[in-house]
C-alpha cells in the first residue's frame, strides 16, 4: 500500500484495493473470499484494517474520508524497511500502541520488545485472545467515531452530547427533557437536560468540538453562565482533551462540573448505541453441567 502511495498523489481507497488486487493476482474467488463471520470480505477487511494502522501510526494522510496519500513518516519508514512494513515495525511508535491500548499483556506496550510481544500473543488463551480483539475493534470504533464526530457542524455536536445523555438515562423516556440553548460559539451553555424522570433537576451542558486542549479560562466561563442559570451541575464535553490545570478546578469547585473528552464521548457513544450498530455477535457457550447429571444422581 506505501509503494503504491508512494507517489504522494491522494487516491481512494476502492482505487488502492483494486490495485493491490492486481498486484498480487487475486482471483474472482480470492475476492470473494469472507470472514468467519460472513459479515465482510476478507480481502476488502484486511486493506481497511492497513490502512487504518497506517493512517493511525502517522505514516499516511487522511484529507477526506476514504482517500489517503502518503506523509513524510510513511517516506521514512519505506526507506528503512524496504522489504517489509507490518505490525512488527508500526509497533515502534507510540501511536500504535495508544490506538490498540492492550489490556490483557502489558508487555505488549512496549515498543523495543517485539520478541515479548509476540510470545506472549502466542501463550494466549482463546479467551484472552478473544478479549484482546474484542479491545482493539473497540479501540478502532471509537477513533474511528470521533473522526467522524469531528467531521460534523459544532450544531451537530450540541445535538448529539444531548441525545448521549438521553441514552444514558438522563431526563427518562420524556424527549421534552432534552433541550438544546443557544447558538453555537456563544459563552453560555448549549443545552439543557433534566436529572430523572420527574426533572427534579438540571443539568446544563457545553460541548466544544476542539482540536486543542480545553484551559482552565473555558471551564472558568463555563462556570460562570452555570451561576448565572443558577444551576448546581454541568457537564463539560469536548472532542479534545482536558488540561490538568483545567481538570484540577473543575475538581475544586461548586457547582460540580464533570468533565468528558473525546475519548470518553466515544466509549458513551459506543455503550449506549449512539451512532453505532451491531456488526456482528458471537456467542460463546459452556457445558450445561445439570444436563450431565443422572436422574438418580444428587444434584447438590
Amino acid at each position: 500500500m506505501l509503494v503504491l502511495l508512494a507517489d504522494g498523489a491522494e487516491q481512494p481507497v476502492a482505487s488502492v484495493r483494486r490495485a493491490l488486487a492486481e498486484q498480487f493476482g487475486l482471483t474472482a474467488e480470492d475476492l470473494a473470499e469472507e470472514l468467519p463471520s460472513g459479515r465482510a470480505k476478507t480481502f476488502v477487511n484486511r486493506v481497511g484494517w492497513a490502512t487504518t494502522y497506517l493512517y493511525r501510526c502517522g505514516l499516511l494522510d487522511r484529507p477526506s474520508r476514504s482517500v489517503y496519500r502518503i506523509t513524510e513518516r510513511g517516506r521514512e519508514v519505506m526507506e528503512a524497511h524496504p522489504d517489509r512494513v507490518d505490525l512488527s515495525v508500526l509497533r515502534g511508535f507510540k501511536e500504535f500502541h495508544e490506538f490498540v491500548r492492550p489490556r490483557s499483556h502489558p508487555r505488549t506496550d512496549r515498543p523495543d520488545n517485539d520478541v515479548a510481544a509476540v510470545a506472549v500473543v502466542d501463550t494466549a488463551t482463546p479467551d484472552e485472545r478473544i478479549a484482546e480483539a474484542y479491545h482493539e475493534l473497540r479501540s478502532a470504533l471509537a477513533a474511528e467515531l470521533l473522526d467522524r464526530v469531528l467531521d460534523q457542524s459544532p450544531e451537530f455536536l450540541e445535538h448529539l452530547v444531548l441525545k448521549v445523555l438521553h441514552a444514558m438515562g438522563y431526563g427518562g423516556r420524556s424527549e421534552n427533557a432534552v433541550q438544546r440553548l443557544g447558538k453555537s460559539g456563544d459563552e453560555g451553555v448549549d443545552g439543557v437536560i433534566s436529572e430523572d424522570a420527574l426533572g427534579l433537576d438540571q443539568i446544563y451542558v457545553q460541548a466544544k468540538r476542539w482540536r486543542n486542549p480545553v484551559s482552565r479560562p473555558d471551564i472558568q466561563k463555563f462556570v460562570g453562565a452555570l451561576h448565572g442559570q443558577h444551576a448546581s451541575k454541568g457537564v463539560f464535553i469536548t472532542t479534545s482533551t482536558f488540561s490538568a490545570e483545567a481538570k484540577a478546578y473543575a475538581n475544586s469547585i461548586t457547582p460540580r462540573v464533570i468533565l468528558i473528552d473525546g475519548n470518553g464521548l466515544t466509549q458513551l457513544m459506543i455503550d449506549h448505541d449512539v451512532g453505532v450498530t451491531v456488526a456482528t455477535r458471537y456467542d460463546l457457550k459452556r457445558i450445561d453441567q445439570d444436563y450431565f447429571v443422572a436422574d438418580d444422581e444428587p444434584t447438590g
